[in-house]
């Protein structure tokens, strides 16, 4: 017990400035549980402080634990269950009951009488003790008399101390004194009782000695015994005036302890008051609104700018207010709950004056735009928002006020600016269209040609007929023999380049006056509204969600607005349904443009193209993008469509039976169409969509070549192929078309092989009997009979080739070539001018049939003599004058 006694004060108390008095070892009565300690402590600082302490051994390990405390002066009785009996049980009475077993009686006793000691030193008796020995609690004091020196600084008791035996170290003297008697046995101790026999001998010895001194000095004792009398005389005094002076300052202990309490009281008022001042303050200066901002609110102007700023910086100041996190229990004052409702009928009246005057603003907006629409009517320009833009930013702060505070204001406000802008723009963009057709078309009368009509200087578009538009056949102004190719009811021929190129002025000049338009709106949207434009990482893009009778959608399922998917959706909902007429207006104007000449496809789809580009890098989910990109799909399409009709009238093409071919108008056309295409997409986005156009179209071209050459019985196939591809390939050698590059190969190799076949035909056998003789020479040495042989062979000897080169004189070679020349000359159309090269190649083929008959005279009649009766330069020269002849 002792050693747990030193571990606790120096472990729990001693850092606690402590001192530990008493301790038992105690378990709770009627419940088995692990036992604990009650320990009795005084503070070591004045006032002193008298605790009863529960220490608790920790579960984590073998150290102990402060578990419970209690002032001594909260104890009210101490029940020791039975005064004659040994009892462990004990019972201490301080909040409430608690019932204690302790280890043994013993324990129980001491730690009672410490307890007891305790209240009679600094409590002044006012525990009540039953059920305890008066026996016990008498021979308190008296132990405590003798044991307990009166010294402040001394322990209170030193009863309460255990008087066990503990080991003692020896000390210098005493070590010395062994180690002398060790040296005089010189360390040889062999036989231990008898060391020690001769030292209970020499004891006795001295004891004897002493008791002998002690007699002899007897009368020493006595005066010494009487000095001791006197000494406890004095003690006696001096502790009955010690006993004065502890009752004299135990009244001022209880003095000193009631000014304690009086300062604690004292600084704890001083500090509720405190706080509850920091509490009134943070109020008042959290929500408190100035009467300037009240007087803004309620009677500010909105028309000036400076009437606007003074009504923004009340909202905020209001919204401040509004808004401040309140601390726990500042809801139940009824100032606050007064202010608040203030504040909520200040922002509710503010609301509905600010939305009542922005409606005001949307409706005067019309009114003076409608005003400008007759000026703006005539040049192909849409009117400026940039002043009633700049008017209503001013107004920005307020909206972000209004959409934080009042959001079912705030979605009003939207959904009439987007009714009023809607029916605006509406007319606005109607009647720049309008502008744009009869410009496009010309004059009022030739517009009335493309479905538009006038009225009172004002044109309005007839949608009806331009959503019937379709290309037609080209049969009222070309011959339908020739027509192979219709552009929109207007051919190549009769469309003047200078239209095509102010048709191309016009629509660029469209896009880029709506380019800006939708921009400026757009960035006025997410400044006025205060939506974002841009989205974070991270974020997913929705679908645009469809417009529920105007209004923007809002969630359902909570009081507080949300976006809708994101505020980028809101910007292009509002867009849809303030410009909703643009898209039905481009594709009108596209499909009037069509009308008017199919090939404008190509310009619409390079335009738009680019315009598309242009918006999707700035913002590829934006209205303008996605609206122009729709358009784009429009405008694909026409292109497609011209191009499948052009390939249709390729396969429906039709050939007189009475005159030459000649080149085909298709042919003819695609070089045009290729040409064209070719100075409008250069350097263009979609360069790829004209590329597959030009592979449909050349595919087509060549089998529809063909077809007609094999339909054509005045013209030689070979010549309608030949003149045809020659043509294809000088058109794509001139426009150098890298993904034709393999079908230029293809016509070359086509010109080249017809040429050589209409050659070989059309010169035939010019030397008829003499080709026959030979071929029948070639059949003799083929069947095996040598070349130097032949001319014994009596249909084939030397009188028998005499005879046939006989028949072919100089003079009617020539003839023969003339009336060539002629019958090539009749086949050839004169716009290829192949004429001169298709004679070159028939020159160089008859001199090849000479070199062979030569050849084979001389090794079939060697030595014979027997030579033709012209030469190579004979022909040369028939064939030279015969060119030049015609």
């Amino acid at each position: 017990m002792t050693a747990i006694k030193h571990a606790l004060q120096r472990d729990i108390f001693t850092p606690n400035d402590e001192r530990l008095l008493s301790i038992v070892n105690v378990c709770k009565a009627g419940k088995k549980k692990r036992n604990c300690f009650l320990c009795a402590t005084v503070t070591t600082e004045r006032p002193v402080q008298v605790n009863v302490v529960k220490v608790k051994k920790s579960d984590k390990g073998d150290f102990y634990k402060r578990q419970t405390a209690w002032a001594l002066r909260d104890l009210a009785v101490v029940d020791a269950k039975d005064a004659v009996k040994e009892n462990p049980e004990f019972d201490l009475h301080f909040d409430k009951v608690y019932k204690w077993v302790a280890s043994s009686t013993a324990e129980k006793n001491t730690f009672i009488s410490c307890i007891w000691k305790l209240n009679q030193r600094y409590l002044r008796k006012k525990i009540d003790f039953i059920n305890v020995s008066a026996q016990l609690l008498e021979e308190l004091p008296k132990v405590a008399e003798e044991s307990v020196p009166s010294g402040e600084n001394q322990s209170v008791t030193g009863g309460d101390e255990e008087a066990v035996d503990e080991y003692q170290e020896l000390n210098a003297r005493e070590e010395q004194d062994i180690e002398i008697m060790m040296e005089g046995c010189e360390y040889a101790i062999s036989n231990a009782e008898a060391f020690a026999e001769k030292l209970s001998r020499e004891l006795q010895v001295l004891d004897g000695a002493n008791i002998q001194s002690i007699m002899a000095s007897e009368k020493q004792v006595n005066i010494l015994m009487t000095l001791l009398d006197e000494a406890l005389k004095e003690v006696d005094q001096i502790e009955l005036k010690l006993s004065s002076y502890e009752e004299m300052l135990q009244s001022v202990k209880e003095q000193m302890d009631q000014i304690s309490e009086s300062n604690h009281l004292i600084h704890l008022s001083n500090t509720n008051n405190v706080k509850l001042l920091s509490e009134i303050e943070f109020l008042v200066n959290h929500m408190d609104l100035a009467k300037g901002h009240i007087k803004a609110l309620q009677e500010g102007d909105l028309a000036s700018s400076r009437g606007i700023e003074a009504c923004t910086n009340a909202a905020d100041a209001l919204l401040q207010c509004m808004n401040v996190a309140l601390r726990p229990g500042h809801d139940m004052l009824y100032a606050v709950k007064q202010q608040k409702q203030r504040f909520s009928d200040l922002r509710e009246q503010f609301a509905r004056r600010l939305a009542s005057h922005l409606n005001n603003v949307f409706v005067q907006q019309g009114h003076d735009q409608s005003s400008t629409l007759a000026q703006h009517s005539i040049e192909l320009t849409l009117p400026n928002h940039h002043p009633f833009h700049r008017d209503l930013l001013r107004y920005a702060k307020l909206m972000e006020w209004l959409k934080s505070t009042d959001y079912g204001k705030y979605e009003g406000l939207t959904k009439n600016y987007m009714d009023y802008l809607s029916r605006l723009y509406e007319r606005e963009i109607k009647d720049f269209f309008e502008v744009a057709k009869i410009k496009m078309t010309g004059t009022t009368k030739e517009g009335k040609k493309f479905g538009l009509h006038g009225s009172s200087g004002k044109l309005t578009g007839s949608t009806s007929s331009l959503n019937k538009l379709s290309v037609q056949s080209s049969g009222n102004r070309r011959s339908q023999s020739s027509s192979l190719l219709d552009m929109g009811n207007m051919s190549a021929s009769d469309l003047d380049v200078a239209d095509r190129t102010k048709f191309d002025k016009i629509f660029e000049q469209v896009l880029s006056e709506l380019e800006p338009l939708c921009l400026a709106e757009q960035d006025f949207i997410s400044k006025f509204f205060k939506l974002q434009q841009h989205q974070s990482m991270g974020t997913t893009m929705n679908e645009v969600e469809e417009m529920d009778g105007g209004t923007l959608s809002r969630p359902h399922n909570s009081g507080v607005p949300q976006a809708i998917s994101s505020e980028k959706d809101m910007i292009r909902q509002m867009m849809i349904k303030i410009f909703r007429s643009i898209e039905p207006e481009l594709n009108n104007l596209i499909a009037l443009g069509d009308k008017i000449d199919s090939f404008n496809s190509l310009y619409m789809l390079v335009k738009m193209s680019h315009h598309v580009w242009t918006a999707q890098n700035v913002d590829p989910a934006s209205f303008l993008s996605t609206t122009l990109g729709n358009v784009l799909v429009t405008v694909k399409r026409n292109f497609d469509k011209c191009i499948s009709n052009q390939i249709k009238q390729m396969e429906e093409v039709k050939i007189s039976k009475k005159s030459k071919v000649g080149i085909l108008t298709f042919v003819a056309e695609f070089e045009e169409f290729a040409a064209l295409a070719e100075s409008i997409f250069k350097n263009a986005e979609r360069r790829g969509d004209l590329d597959k156009a030009y592979i449909k179209l050349i595919r087509s071209v060549f089998i529809n070549v063909e077809k007609v050459a094999n339909e054509s019985q005045k013209t030689p196939r070979d010549v309608v192929m030949m003149e045809n591809f020659h043509h294809i390939f000088a058109t794509l050698s001139r426009l150098k078309i890298s993904c034709l590059e393999a079908e230029k190969k293809e016509a070359k190799q086509k010109y080249t092989d017809h040429l050589q076949s209409y050659v070989i035909y059309s010169l035939g056998q010019p030397l008829e009997k003499l080709n026959h003789f030979f071929e029948g020479v070639e059949a003799r040495v083929a069947q095996g009979i040598r070349e130097e042989e032949v001319s014994y062979q009596l249909a084939f000897n030397k009188q028998e080739l005499r005879k046939v080169i006989k028949e072919y004189p100089g003079k009617e070679v020539k003839k023969g070539l003339d009336n060539l020349y002629k019958k090539v000359d009749k086949h050839l159309c004169e716009e290829e001018n192949l004429l001169q090269v298709v004679w070159h190649s028939m020159q160089d083929e008859f001199i090849r049939q000479y070199k062979h008959f030569e050849g084979l005279i001389a090794r079939c009649y060697p030595g014979s003599g027997v030579t033709m009766e012209f030469t190579i330069q004979d022909i040369l020269d028939y064939c030279s004058s015969i060119a030049q002849s015609h």
